[in-house]
């Protein structure tokens, strides 16, 4: 009896503890792996860049090295997302910037005109073309910062790979430039040549730009010598040294009279190397105070527009296609097969 006790004492925990665990194995459904509960990565890592060898090529010539480097497609646009806007933007402005940028590449590969470049490239690294930094350069300039910020573009440019703009089907004029003054140009009013996609439009985000509003000074002899004119003697008494003879749709100087000479907007601002075309001059003594709003030719996707409009929610197509009016997104294979 005391034997069978001291069993039943000793059994008994164990079926406390190993019966409900069995009724839940065998009542239980069972658990697909679809049903596994999953953890959401807000920015996922970016493997290295891989592409396949039917990656269309683009040979960069580098200016410094005086060589020519032939790169795949993607690689081409993370230098160049990189050097043309801060990797600290917003991730949606930065895939509108990498899809103006693969839009550029691939319009002049598709227009076979090199003569601008040297013999064996197709395009430039600086500003004439598209601005272009390899990794040595990204990790120089971004320091400790360069793992985090070079992730960030290559996120930006995978996620919009191969897509490009279009307008009737060829690839667009993808012009893009840093602030606006609160409207982008019309593409006749800065270069005389009407495009329909390149129109004006409101982009009141600009206004977070550091460059959004600059004053220039510079003495009338300067002034004088740049713009080939000479002021007259009323000119520091009355007021009307100069007169702003006509504006543009996006609010710049389309054209001003000053010195007894009259000039584009873009002339003035070329000769003068000021910001923006869209200005305002105070002659004060023999110094003229030149204030501008804007940086850049104003044609096409404002980059600090484009950020704003992230920043409020928009996605990179409906930035771009807010900046070019009508256009269309499609893989450039159907424009230029690789």
């Amino acid at each position: 009896m005391k034997r069978y006790l001291l069993m039943w004492f000793i059994a008994l925990p164990i079926l406390l503890v190993l019966m409900p665990a069995a009724l839940v194995f065998w009542f239980s459904p069972a658990i697909s792996p679809v049903s596994q509960p999953t953890v959401a990565v807000s920015e996922p890592a970016i493997p290295a860049m891989k592409e396949s060898a039917s990656s269309l090529p683009v040979k960069v010539y580098r200016t410094e090295k005086k060589t020519v480097e032939t790169l795949p497609l993607e690689t081409y646009i993370t230098g160049v997302v990189a050097a043309e806007m801060p990797a600290e933007f917003e991730l949606e402005a930065l895939k509108a910037q990498a899809l103006a940028a693969r839009t550029y590449i691939v319009r002049r590969l598709k227009e076979g005109k090199f003569d601008d470049v040297p013999s064996g490239g197709q395009v430039l690294d600086t500003v004439q073309h598209q601005v272009y930094m390899d990794e040595v350069q990204r990790r120089e300039r971004w320091g400790d910062q360069y793992e985090w910020k070079n992730k960030r573009i290559q996120q930006a440019v995978m996620a919009t790979a191969g897509i490009i703009l279009t307008y009737q089907n060829e690839p667009i004029d993808a012009t893009f430039f840093s602030t606006s003054n609160g409207f982008t140009e019309n593409s006749d009013e800065y270069w005389e040549k009407p495009i329909p996609y390149l129109k004006s439009v409101a982009s009141p985000w600009d206004i977070q730009s550091p460059r959004y509003e600059e004053t220039v000074v510079m003495s009338t002899v300067e002034l004088e010598k740049n713009l080939g004119v000479k002021l007259t003697q009323e000119a520091s008494t009355n007021g009307s040294w100069y007169r702003i003879e006509s504006r543009t749709t996006g609010n710049r100087v389309g054209t001003i009279s000053i010195g007894g000479k009259e000039f584009t907007g873009r002339e003035f601002r070329e000769k003068l190397n000021l910001n923006s075309s869209s200005f305002t001059l105070d002659l004060r003594g023999n110094q003229v105070f030149i204030t501008t709003k804007g940086y850049g030719h104003g044609v096409g996707m404002s980059q600090w527009g484009a950020n704003g409009m992230a920043k409020s929610g928009k996605s990179a197509e409906q930035i771009v296609k807010h900046f070019y009016q009508g256009i269309s997104l499609q893989e450039y294979k159907r424009i230029i097969p690789a």
